[in-house]
């Protein structure tokens, strides 16, 4: 890394706000291609017949989009604003990054010895592939109500094979070796030691827990549905029945086959590798699993669906970079914003549903960028083991309790 880190560190920064621009614009390019209702608005897309033809300047970031304003008509009035002001955000939020977590070593508690500037540079570049993920889910989400598995999907698969190749993206911990502070890469078992039986090859019963995880995933992704108006057997029969009849069940079948494959081939060659690629495995299942619950409940006490299945796939990819821990508190996190956000957006629209993904991005993302901090002070709360599901089932009661009042007063 010596010759990066030969450059200045102000042209650094400046070539990263360059490069933050073009993946605006990819960003840009995925809100309007990946939704569901595709729109011609990106100059990287083909353009509406009605608009004048795309010039080459028209693709400059940022520049691109004054030009762009002649296509209002076919747009509406100031649609090129927010795609503008998100490339300015991403060419200056990819410096930014950089400087806190490469320059700063912010994501570690001041006065222990940083990560090596290799692990640093790899989790600045994964982090920024997660949090460009997460803007594109989130914009897309406050369009349409929905985050589409064109983003947590393939953002979660990345995640996974980034984790299985390179362990030490994953959030930075510091544990004692010979009672002094080493680096380490955060676990499922953090701040406590890994057990002895979740080792690699030959221990199953780490391989069933990982596979598990997979599998479990993978269900999630098959078409189901569910209609319980007539008892529980009705709504299995009818559910059975759509998983036969739809070809996207066969195709998460074989991608679960061929995972379980690429799992056990970590799994055979062990080490950090493998017990990175748990814990990237049980942050996937945990994080998507929070959210599914709280889908269930809600859904129950409210007789209608209260989350889209969107922000289950988008808190599983979540998981995959950030670990179960950071799931836990970004789920406790995340209600403060949307409650807020949603008793204004109901006092000023009447407007009672509100798209929560992108309230989970942001929670998220502070618990990324106040990781040292944010660890410093749940560390001792994560070291008190089977205590911490008591804790999130006792949430999850407050939760249906505060839905039902909710309810209740806003129908």
């Amino acid at each position: 890394m010596n010759w990066i880190l030969d450059i200045p560190l102000g042209v650094r920064l400046a070539g990263l706000a360059v490069v933050g621009a073009l993946l605006g614009g990819m960003v840009n390019w995925a809100v309007y291609q990946l939704a569901w209702n595709q729109r011609a608005i990106s100059p990287w897309s083909a353009a509406d017949k009605k608009a004048p033809a795309r010039r080459a300047s028209d693709r400059i970031p940022i520049y691109g989009w004054f030009g762009l304003r002649r296509e209002a008509s076919l747009h509406g009035t100031g649609f090129w604003v927010r795609p503008m002001l998100v490339e300015v955000v991403t060419a200056v939020g990819l410096a930014a990054l950089y400087w806190w977590e490469v320059e700063q070593t912010a994501l570690i508690w001041p006065m222990t010895p940083p990560p090596t500037d290799l692990v640093m540079h790899v989790q600045f570049v994964v982090h920024a592939l997660l949090l460009l993920l997460m803007l594109a889910g989130s914009l897309i989400d406050v369009d349409e109500k929905t985050i589409p598995d064109g983003i947590t999907v393939l953002g979660t698969l990345a995640g996974l094979m980034v984790v299985a190749a390179f362990p030490w993206v994953l959030l930075p911990v510091v544990v004692e070796v010979n009672e002094q502070p080493v680096s380490d890469f955060l676990r499922i078992t953090s701040p406590l030691g890994w057990p002895d039986g979740w080792g690699g090859f030959p221990q199953w019963s780490a391989l069933g827990i990982g596979a598990a995880c997979w599998w479990g995933w993978c269900f999630a992704l098959m078409p189901r549905t569910w209609y319980g108006r007539h008892g529980w057997c009705r709504a299995l029969g009818l559910s059975w029945a759509r998983l036969r009849r739809d070809g996207g069940t066969y195709r998460c079948i074989l991608l679960g086959v061929v995972g379980t494959l690429a799992i056990a081939g970590v799994w055979r060659l062990g080490g950090d590798r493998w017990e990175g690629l748990l814990t990237a495995l049980v942050g996937m299942a945990a994080g998507g699993g929070i959210i599914w619950a709280v889908r269930i409940v809600g859904s129950a006490v409210l007789h209608r669906e209260a989350m889209g299945f969107g922000d289950v796939t988008l808190m599983a990819m979540i998981g995959v970079f950030l670990g179960w821990q950071s799931c836990l508190m970004i789920f406790f996190l995340a209600p403060f914003a949307g409650l807020a956000i949603g008793l204004f957006t109901l006092a000023l629209h009447r407007e009672s549903e509100i798209p929560y993904g992108p309230f989970l991005c942001l929670a998220a993302a502070v618990v990324l960028l106040r990781w040292a901090g944010v660890w410093n002070w749940a560390e001792d709360l994560f070291s008190l083991g089977m205590i911490i599901p008591a804790i999130m089932a006792v949430g999850l009661v407050l939760m249906a309790g505060l839905l039902g009042l909710w309810r209740a007063v806003f129908g």
